[in-house]
């Protein structure tokens, strides 16, 4: 089931579920840890003596608040005669998760209504040791395990604190949750349970005929009781409406930051692409790690999640953030500085808070050691960290990372290369899935030995740039003499372990212009990105472009899935080889297709059915809106350089509106 709405603040992120229910729920960091496991927190009205569970027998609609991380949901039940409006927000400062509740009575007779929320918490990801219970001096419940506290208020009929309540146990001899003590409408008053538990509480609303009335529930997290108790106490002070009025107003100015010429786009793609920076920024902890994608249900899969930092993806989505304007980056290429190897290479994966996270990549193969890296990971980290100093100009933070990072990854990717070829040693591929020399690793890594180029020779380091560069340029000979099938007018995906070559065509080939060793319109990079075309778009009324003919991954039919990461590589091709306004329309063309099959709500899963365009996968993919984020801008970037006055050859518009 696809995550949607996700809201956050870099420490706290909250998400939920199809049906609008609250599914994952991670602190201190984003996508560490999971206190829920996965599972709901139940929501359920009671009107008239009938029980209803969301979203059974609902129609439910979820989106956001217009360029905020505010969500805006709507519950609506014929039978019942309701209609209920739910606002979500993570406060921006403070660990708050708070939700605002309209209820209206759709009947036109005076009605007892009772809404019952459901705190199913597994703190630290399991449900053993867990305690929850009612404080009544501050009228609350309180879930903790360790360092680790939860405390749940209500604010109703004009008064704080929680009246009726229920704790209790779950999942273990033959007991469902106390989730089930709500569903006759009356909770037991339980105060207190230990080892698997939950708890529920109820929030009483008297509405008369078509009269409708609102009422806030919120959850403080932190690391002790005091911590959640003066959480809950600003709250009570500011005011539930202020905590959600001022988080309103901080997204809508985040948002807008760069105040970018949105004219220059359809309004569909506009909305989508403040949205993707939005959901970006709840993937992103304030700590620089930048998660894949925060979803419980990939576990039942793999026994693992997406809740990762890989360098690739986060470079990637670093540079989106970086040519957008957003000085967010900054953060993760420190995090790079202190998290790299001391033999200037970084490992597989790391988890929110910077450690090293679980691998399948082996240190040894036969008998014979070796690295088990994906060294574009490496690369990308240079090469992002370069169009980041492009563009923001931040010289004391590369003065910072010139020796730690900078040096120490270039000289690495000089070292790791076989002198034979100029080409680098064989590594993990980018879908974690074969080892070789790969043509997206040669063409990351000649990225990468240009930027530190750029940056050694910035720092008057001729001689060492003089090197990188020829390093690069050793790279693009090899992959001319090795790589490239005259025969076949394209470049193939690796030469494997065994020394042959393996011809597949991978979406990942467009990797040969995206990171500099060819130009877009070379030759070269335009047959094989006709044959990248040719055989990888999905050809069925959902169309799309594959990774790679036959691809396993969730594969659910006799076609191949789209994804959204490699059809907007398409859009950057296209791109980069545009010579007039007219040849960006095929962008344009893969930016509708990114909005047509986005969640209503703008969020993007990892790929799509390639029969029914339902999301497979984990849902969002931060990398899905960070390569929509960079598409865009390269888009807006060429558009300018395309759109010029005949007479002074100036562009014709702004990038940029003026600032009031």
């Amino acid at each position: 089931m696809p995550r949607d709405i996700p809201v956050g603040n870099g420490n706290l992120l909250v998400s939920f579920d199809k049906g609008g229910i609250l599914r994952e729920f991670y602190f201190p960091h984003v996508g560490q840890e999971s206190h829920t496991k996965g599972e709901p927190f139940r929501f359920g009205v009671w009107v008239d003596g009938n029980f209803s569970w969301i979203p059974d027998g609902w129609n439910v609609s979820r989106n956001y608040l217009g360029d905020t991380l505010v969500t805006d949901v709507r519950f609506e039940q014929a039978e019942l005669q309701l209609k209920i409006t739910v606002h979500d927000v993570v406060d921006f400062i403070e660990n708050i998760y708070l939700k605002k509740i309209e209820v209206e009575n759709l009947s036109g007779d005076e009605r007892d209504i009772r809404l019952f929320f459901g705190q199913d918490f597994h703190i630290y990801g399991h449900e053993i040791g867990d305690t929850a219970a009612y404080r009544p001096e501050v009228r609350s419940l309180l879930h903790y395990k360790g360092e680790r506290y939860f405390l749940i208020n209500i604010f109703a009929n004009k008064k704080y604190g929680i009246d009726r309540y229920a704790a209790g146990n779950k999942e273990i001899e033959g007991s469902e949750g106390t989730w089930r003590d709500a569903e006759d409408g009356v909770l037991s008053g339980n105060p207190i349970a230990q080892g698997s538990v939950d708890s529920v509480a109820e929030i009483p609303m008297r509405l008369k005929g078509r009269e409708k009335d609102a009422c806030f529930y919120w959850i403080a997290a932190g690391r002790n009781w005091e911590e959640v108790k003066a959480l809950n106490e600003i709250v009570m002070r500011k005011g539930p409406e202020e905590i959600l009025r001022r988080t309103t107003a901080y997204w809508k100015l985040w948002v807008d930051k760069e105040k970018l010429n949105y004219a220059l786009l359809p309004e569909k793609i506009a909305a989508l692409y403040r949205r993707s920076l939005l959901i970006c920024r709840t993937q992103i902890n304030n700590t620089g790690s930048i998660i894949a994608a925060n979803d419980s249900d990939v576990v039942q899969f793999n026994r693992d999640t997406y809740s990762y930092m890989w360098p690739r993806d986060a470079s990637l989505i670093a540079y989106a953030f970086s040519i957008a304007g957003h000085d967010t980056a900054g953060e993760f290429f420190f995090l790079c500085s202190k998290i790299i190897e001391k033999e200037g290479f970084f490992l597989h994966k790391y988890t929110p808070a910077g450690s090293l996270a679980s691998s399948w990549h082996p240190w040894i193969r036969g008998n014979k050691s070796q690295l088990p890296i994906q060294e574009d990971e490496t690369a990308l980290v240079l090469w992002s960290l370069w169009k980041h100093y492009e563009k923001v100009k931040d010289i004391e933070l590369i003065r910072l990372l010139y020796k730690p990072l900078i040096r120490r990854a270039a000289d690495f990717m000089m070292e790791y290369r076989d002198l034979k070829t100029g080409l680098p040693l064989p590594s993990y591929d980018l879908w974690e899935e074969r080892q070789g020399v790969l043509t997206f690793t040669c063409a990351a890594v000649y990225g990468g030995l240009m930027s530190a180029a750029n940056f050694a020779e910035a720092f008057g380091d001729t001689e060492e740039a003089k090197e990188y560069r020829e390093g690069a340029l050793a790279i693009r000979k090899g992959m001319d003499e090795r790589l490239y099938m005259p025969d076949q007018k394209r470049f193939a995906r690796m030469i494997d372990t065994s020394g042959q070559i393996d011809p597949s065509i991978d979406a990942s080939l467009y990797a040969i212009f995206a990171f500099g060793p060819y130009p877009a319109d070379d030759e070269k990079v335009r047959s094989t990105m006709e044959q990248v075309i040719d055989k990888l778009w999905v050809k069925t009324d959902v169309g799309g472009l594959a990774r790679y003919e036959n691809d396993p991954y969730y594969r659910v039919e006799n076609y191949d899935n789209p994804w959204f990461i490699t059809t907007l590589w398409l859009a950057q091709y296209y791109i980069a080889r545009a010579k007039n306004k007219e040849d960006l329309n095929k962008a344009l063309e893969i930016f509708n297709w990114v909005a047509e099959h986005a969640l209503p709500s703008g969020v993007m899963p990892e790929q799509v059915h390639p029969t029914s365009g339902e999301p497979l996968s984990v849902s969002p993919l931060t990398w899905s809106h960070g390569a929509f984020i960079g598409a865009v801008q390269e888009y807006l970037n060429k558009f300018l350089t395309l759109d010029r006055c005949p007479t002074c050859k100036q562009p014709a518009h702004s990038k940029y509106r003026a600032h009031a």
